[in-house]
């Protein structure tokens, strides 16, 4: 189940809220939702939902012996963070990589060493493991208590949310909303305007751009040349963001509805000017648990440069194979380690004293060919891809612009790009400074740094508004944008309702 599709929109969700908002307990409303969030797993994965159980509760316990075990001997501790993680990693491993050992140990030793189990990959593993794995760690390093309550941790870790794609939600982001969370209207609101923009995001812009993607990334680089090869790997650039940021705004809304405050996932990082800035606005989540529970223990870097440099390595390498059992992904992973490492030790300066639109073009470039080794599966593919994009095959290589049908989307290209930038955070802030009288403020529309919080989805002052007329010119441009959101859903519902293209790429992660 995905949410977009009409069973979640028109009935498990708004079930959910009924039963959720009908309970006057918070604890109640705790097993309400734990028990919606198993539903919500097991309708896609009926086998797979006591892996998930199985892992709750095996966290559960190891938890509490290493709590109970502080009280009495470091070793103990450590033999069961050590067993935890092992634990975790190999039930990912398992389900998630065996298969791909399997093959490339065969293909080495050249005879069927290893059986490839062709295991089905259980929906959202990787990220409800990682979760769960900062649970564990920060239990061990006193920065968590412990819960004692396995029902709660259940909710923790399967809430539905955050289940299948994130954003990454530790332990300590919602430690004090477990038991003390109070849900608003204002917050239900704000919650259900964010989680339409990503409604929006993921049905109305991401499938556009899915759909040619999709028919291209599986042809052949020969037989539809630069033409095909760019215009795949460009739907592909904004199919990925759109899709990704989408679910995540919609994960983020619905936790607002329920009093949680989820951290954001996406800064708009094709601003970016840097392959570093990129994946400080990238996935950010992903990016804070490998520098906390990666980097940082092996040292980041007050480290020697050659030490700096592995740590840097394994980090990208984990990152890679993370989002995948194939060498592509893993290739991917050290792609982005290599150029942020040329970047620390000599690009970066280059680039400081040029314009500022070179360092965007550079960005742009580094994650145009990023994402060429992320969608198109097979190296030797990867290079015929490559070849292609520097023109190995012609313009159109075998085929007519008629077939490749990339012309039909011209028309789209600045509504992506529009829809990839931080305007609306811009003009919000703009109207603040206009509202509270300082038309000459600067305005940083999405900073790369210490923006963490997620926006409101309306035009919000938060300072003293100079004059009764324009508190009411704020009214009016909320009253707007609500009504413009609601647009966007009733446009994004009737696509769920009369289309059965309903791709969604971090499945398969």
């Amino acid at each position: 189940m995905v949410f977009s599709s009409t069973i979640f929109l028109f009935a498990f969700f708004p079930l959910f809220l009924a039963v959720y908002f009908a309970m006057p307990w918070r604890a109640v409303r705790n097993g309400v939702l734990l028990a919606f969030s198993l539903v919500f797993y097991a309708w896609g994965e009926p086998v797979y939902v006591w892996l998930m159980v199985g892992s709750i509760l095996m966290n559960w316990a190891l938890a509490l012996c290493i709590s109970r075990a502080g009280l009495r001997s470091g070793l103990w501790r450590k033999l069961f963070l050590g067993l935890a993680v092992a634990a975790n990693l190999a039930i990912l491993g398992f389900w998630k990589y065996q298969g791909f050992l399997a093959q490339n140990i065969n293909a080495a030793l050249g005879e069927e060493f290893l059986t490839d189990l062709q295991l089905a990959l259980p929906i959202g593993i990787s990220f409800f493991t990682l979760q769960a794995l900062t649970y564990i760690v920060d239990v061990y390093r006193g920065e968590v208590k412990v819960q004692k309550n396995p029902l709660y941790l259940g909710m923790y870790i399967a809430m539905f949310p955050q289940l299948v794609a994130g954003p990454i939600v530790r332990y300590s982001d919602i430690e004090y909303e477990i038991d003390h969370r109070r849900a608003t209207l204002a917050g239900f609101a704000q919650g259900l305007r964010l989680f339409c923009v990503g409604l929006g995001k993921k049905v109305l812009l991401a499938n556009t751009a899915g759909v040619l993607a999709d028919s291209l990334l599986v042809q052949d680089a020969a037989t539809i040349g630069f033409i095909g090869c760019f215009s795949g790997v460009a739907a592909y650039t904004f199919q990925i963001y759109f899709d990704f940021s989408g679910y995540s705004d919609m994960a983020i809304g619905m936790g607002k509805m329920m009093g949680f405050d989820y951290p954001r996932n996406f800064n708009y990082p094709y601003t970016a000017r840097s392959a570093t800035e990129f994946w400080r606005r990238w996935h950010m989540t992903l990016g804070g648990f490998f520098r906390d529970y990666v980097y940082i223990p092996l040292g980041g870097n007050r480290v020697s440069v050659p030490r700096f440099i592995v740590n840097t390595m394994i980090v990208w390498g984990l990152t890679g194979i993370w989002h995948g059992a194939a060498w592509n992904f893993v290739l991917w992973g050290l792609y982005w380690g290599v150029l942020i490492l040329l970047e620390k030790f000599f690009i970066t300066r280059l680039l400081d004293r040029l314009p500022g639109f070179v360092s965007h073009i550079w960005c742009v470039v580094l994650f145009f060919f990023g994402w060429l080794l992320f969608a198109v599966t097979g190296l030797s593919n990867v290079a015929e891809w490559t070849a292609a994009l520097f023109g190995a095959y012609g313009w159109l290589g075998t085929s007519t612009l008629w077939e490749l049908q990339s012309w039909s989307y011209v028309s789209l290209i600045p509504i992506f790009i529009v829809g990839s930038l931080p305007w609306a955070p811009y003009l919000r802030k703009k109207l603040e400074a206009w509202a509270e009288g300082d038309r000459h403020r600067s305005i940083v529309a999405a900073p790369a740094k210490g923006n963490t919080a997620v926006p409101p989805c309306q035009a919000l002052c938060e300072g003293a508004v100079v004059a009764p007329g324009r508190a009411r010119v704020l009214a009016v441009v909320n009253g707007l944008v609500d009504v413009s959101l609601v647009a966007v859903f009733v446009l994004s519902a009737m696509a769920v309702v009369s289309s059965s293209y309903n791709p969604f790429i971090y499945f398969q992660f």
